[in-house]
């Protein structure tokens, strides 16, 4: 697949991104090598082949979930200027 100026150009007005003129053509080549390759590795026969979520096959090392705190919600409410029901009441600022 071929990029020229006028798709740079497309792309930088749709990404609202500013390349100066002389980086143009630069960048429509670099941008029509990756296409080529994504080419390529289109073509390759993937029947067969089990998709992977990871590169790696590892497997996460979970810890319990388990309760090792215990919060006092009275406690830490007790510096509040206004509690009320367990919940902090504040100010209204939208009307």
């Amino acid at each position: 697949m071929s990029i020229d100026a006028a798709d740079i150009e497309g792309i930088a007005r749709l990404a609202r991104i500013r390349i100066e003129p002389a980086d143009i053509t630069r960048h429509a080549a670099e941008l029509s090598r990756i296409l080529t390759y994504v080419d390529q590795m289109n073509e390759i026969d993937t029947t067969g082949v089990d998709p992977l979520a990871h590169a790696i096959d590892a497997v996460a090392t979970l810890r319990a979930d388990v309760v090792t705190e215990v919060v006092d919600r009275d406690l830490l409410q007790a510096g509040a200027p206004r509690v009320e029901g367990g919940y902090y009441l504040v100010p209204r600022v939208i009307e």
